[in-house]
């Protein structure tokens, strides 16, 4: 078999096909590469831009090659290779879609990772050896700011009041973005269908579990994804500088309940900021009033049938002269275990868990596991967002909850006082990066 390599400058050249047009809902099927178009398939180039008439795409920034192969399956036979973290975009209405991504080359071994929206983890180094194919399905939660308009003379918005950073951010664009990236990302085709009944597990939180757009920052929500099965969905309306108070406020969480439905999840942490008496508009006190709101957002999530399930703050990185982590949210933690017992509410411990965590590796590697080189005491890089979703997985299978059936075979268990090794941990970077520190920092 002959091997014909196409090497293209990125999103200027053409591709050989006539650029494709967007196929009709209820759902995608583009057959990647410069090769025959499979049947049933819409043709994607490495030279196709992603414009509002075709309503897909890649981004700017997107590094792409294109490989064929003559003769065998018209889908497996040719493919796009991503030089760099690259990422490529669809036009979708806002809901939870199953996203299909075929991948693999009929003569080099490929190593695929998969991120979506903002640098969510979906596939994490999926190889395949040379000659072989392999497909990976995950969900994905598209969302847009708009809200149905109150009635006449009723307090609310028409949209969620995002803040600056958020403008232009993958998580709020209409449209559902995968960034394909590895030492040999190779893909061939990508299926996305519809699933609006799937179950949603909803997270409201602060910078500690948004979705960060840009290296070196990460959260645990956006890991998380990683340790759960398709058949769940993730929906991370997390943002940093969030409150309990300003969550509601921004009508972020009228968002979020607009699109809950029963039997699905609402995790809640806050903490980092509420705790902030130097923010009077939002602050709130440990023992009365953030333990009311905490019951609000419980109140709520069981109005309309979901699960609420409360999670502790993680601690900052601060080591007192014996090496052992300070308390820096005072009586927080403790309140949010006391709700949990007065709601009978599932709580995941990490405040435990990250103490457990920054002191196995000590003052002098925990640095590793933080943004800004280490610079940062309070936000993650992806190592550290990978141990904390550990955790998080973790502790949902300790809680029992039904969830834990959804979390994915090759997550054994994990104990935060045996972390992940720093040496071997090697989920790629996304292309984005930003010095810019998160909002509440």
């Amino acid at each position: 078999m002959r091997l014909l390599l196409v090497c293209l400058v990125p999103l200027l050249c053409s591709g050989l096909r006539a650029a494709p047009t967007a196929p009709a809902a209820p759902g995608w099927r583009f057959d990647f590469g410069p090769g025959p178009v499979a049947a049933g398939y819409t043709a994607v180039p490495s030279s196709q831009p992603f414009t509002v008439e075709t309503g897909f795409g890649f981004e700017p920034g997107a590094n792409i090659t294109g490989i064929v192969h003559e003769g065998g399956d018209p889908l497996r036979a040719d493919g796009l290779r991503a030089v760099q973290p690259s990422r490529f975009s669809v036009a979708a209405p806002e809901g939870t879609y199953l996203v299909t991504v075929t991948f693999g080359d009929a003569s080099a071994a490929t190593n695929l990772t998969v991120k979506a929206e903002a640098r969510r983890l979906m596939v994490e180094a999926a190889t395949t050896a040379p000659g072989a194919y392999a497909s990976r399905t995950f969900a994905v939660h598209v969302r847009n700011r708009r809200l149905p308009p109150p009635p006449l003379n009723a307090p609310g918005g028409t949209e969620v009041l995002t803040n600056d950073r958020e403008r232009g951010s993958p998580t709020w664009d209409d449209k559902l973005t995968l960034e394909f990236g590895g030492p040999a990302a190779n893909v061939c085709a990508v299926e996305i269908v519809p699933a609006p009944n799937l179950p949603t597990v909803f997270l409201a939180g602060d910078s500690t579990v948004t979705d960060q757009p840009s290296e070196p920052g990460a959260s645990w929500g956006q890991m998380l994804t990683r340790f759960l099965q398709p058949g769940v969905v993730v929906a991370n309306y997390a943002e940093s500088g969030e409150t309990l108070k300003s969550f509601s406020s921004e009508l972020r969480l009228a968002k979020l309940l607009s699109q809950m439905k029963a039997g699905d999840w609402l995790f809640i942490q806050f903490g980092h900021n509420d705790e902030k008496q130097q923010w009077p508009q939002t602050y709130v006190e440990a023992h009365t009033t953030y333990k009311a709101w905490l019951k609000v957002y419980i109140s709520e999530a069981r109005r309309r049938g979901a699960t609420p399930v409360l999670v502790t703050s993680m601690q900052r990185r601060t080591f007192d002269a014996a090496g052992r982590i300070k308390n820096t949210h005072g009586d927080y933690p403790q309140a949010v275990r006391e709700v949990a017992q007065e709601e009978n509410v599932a709580v995941i411990d990490l405040d435990r868990d990250s103490v457990r965590l920054y002191e196995a590796l000590g003052p002098e590697r925990s640095p590793q596991a933080f943004s800004a080189g280490g610079r940062d005491a309070t936000h993650h890089n992806n190592y550290g967002a990978y141990q904390l979703a550990k955790c998080v997985a973790q502790g949902i299978r300790a809680a029992q909850l039904p969830l834990a059936a959804f979390i994915v075979e090759d997550f054994a268990s994990y104990d935060p006082a045996h972390p992940d090794p720093l040496e071997t941990f090697a989920v790629p970077p996304s292309a984005g990066h930003s010095d810019i520190a998160p909002r509440g920092n």
